[in-house]
């Protein structure tokens, strides 16, 4: 086994894991960051959708051996503690609820997550598109979470959610 080092969620973190093994189960087994899901585990489904150096990437398929030295940013990472030195923390004291990302804060008022399988990697696909200066065009937005598979919602209440997101910056 080797030594990989890395950032999740702007916390630096090392494992000592064989050099093959899935982000997707280092994030999940190994670091206990179980909101990254797996859907397909084939790279079809987008459920384990996370930024690799602000990209997103389906974990499913990426060896840890190709993050050495990279950041990574998770579901986990958007909420911000509302304790003490919040920020990019995400593990702030267990009774004061994290302050949600505006994304998210969209999701929820729109309606665009129902079961929850899908959600975090459609959240991490809309985080990378607005990241890079995306906005409220339906047909934008569409193509962005192309790669991510709902299969409760038919997109219309995603779609939304992103566009808000994006009209308020």
């Amino acid at each position: 086994m080797t030594a990989f080092r890395f950032a999740v969620n702007a916390v630096p973190i090392e494992v000592d894991v064989p050099g093959m093994r899935r982000l997707l189960d280092v994030l999940r087994e190994d670091l206990g960051l179980t909101g990254t899901k797996e859907g397909c585990g084939e790279g079809e489904c987008g459920a384990c959708t996370v930024l690799l150096d602000g990209s997103p990437v389906d974990s499913c398929l990426v060896p840890i051996c190709q993050v050495d030295g990279s950041s990574i940013a998770t579901v986990e990472g958007l909420a911000a503690s509302a304790g003490p030195g919040a920020g990019a923390s995400t593990h702030g004291p267990a009774d004061v609820p994290p302050v949600l990302d505006g994304l998210q804060a969209a999701f929820l008022e729109a309606g665009g997550a129902q079961c929850g399988i899908c959600t975090p990697g459609m959240l991490m696909a809309a985080r990378a598109y607005l990241d890079d200066g995306g906005g409220p065009d339906e047909d934008a937005i569409r193509e962005a979470i192309a790669g991510n598979l709902c299969r409760c919602t038919g997109y219309t209440k995603i779609v939304e959610a992103i566009a808000m997101a994006a009209r308020a910056g």
